[in-house]
C-alpha cells in the first residue's frame, strides 16, 4: 500500500487554511473525533481562542484495518449549543462520521453540525463541510508515526 508521510510544517499550514475555512460558521463548541481528531482540534482551539473543546471516541480501525463495527462513545452533552463543529483528521470511507452524524443529530435535534478534516477522499460516502485536501493514498500523520 503506498503511503504518504504528514509531517508538522505541512499539518500547520494545512491547520490555518482549514481554520480560515470554517471562521465564517462561527461555531460554540469543537468536538474533536479521538483520536485522529485530537491534534488538529487542540491547534485549531488554540487559532480560534476556543475552550469549548469537546471529544467523543470513535473506533472503526484497528492499525490499516477497517473493522466490521463501529463503536462510538463517550458522547458528550452539546444540547446548550446552537453550532457545534466536529474535526477529525480525514473521512476515508465516511461511514464512521455517518453513524457519529446519526447519533449526535438523533440525541441532540436543535443543534446543527458541520464536520471539519484535513483529509477527504472522494469515494467516501459523506463530504466534510470543510477539508483541505483530497487522500489518494494512506495517510501517516506525524502525530502516529513520529513516537519514540
Amino acid at each position: 500500500m503506498e503511503k504518504y508521510y504528514y509531517g508538522y510544517d505541512e499539518f500547520k499550514k494545512d491547520t490555518q487554511v482549514l481554520v480560515n475555512k470554517c471562521r465564517d460558521y462561527e461555531p460554540e463548541i469543537l468536538l474533536a473525533v479521538a483520536r485522529g481528531g485530537l491534534t488538529l482540534a487542540h491547534l485549531m482551539s488554540q487559532e480560534l481562542d476556543m475552550r469549548n473543546l469537546y471529544t467523543l471516541n470513535s473506533i472503526h480501525y484497528e492499525g490499516e484495518m477497517k473493522l466490521d463495527s463501529f463503536n462510538i462513545f463517550n458522547i458528550p452533552d452539546v444540547s446548550h449549543a446552537k453550532k457545534v463543529l466536529i474535526i477529525d483528521d480525514i473521512v476515508d470511507s465516511g461511514e464512521t462520521m455517518v453513524e457519529i452524524l446519526k447519533i449526535l443529530e438523533d440525541k441532540f435535534p436543535g443543534v446543527e453540525f458541520k464536520l471539519a478534516t484535513l483529509f477527504y477522499k472522494k469515494t467516501a460516502v459523506l463530504k466534510p463541510d470543510f477539508a483541505v485536501r483530497e487522500a489518494n493514498e494512506w495517510i501517516d500523520f506525524f502525530w502516529e508515526v513520529d513516537v519514540v
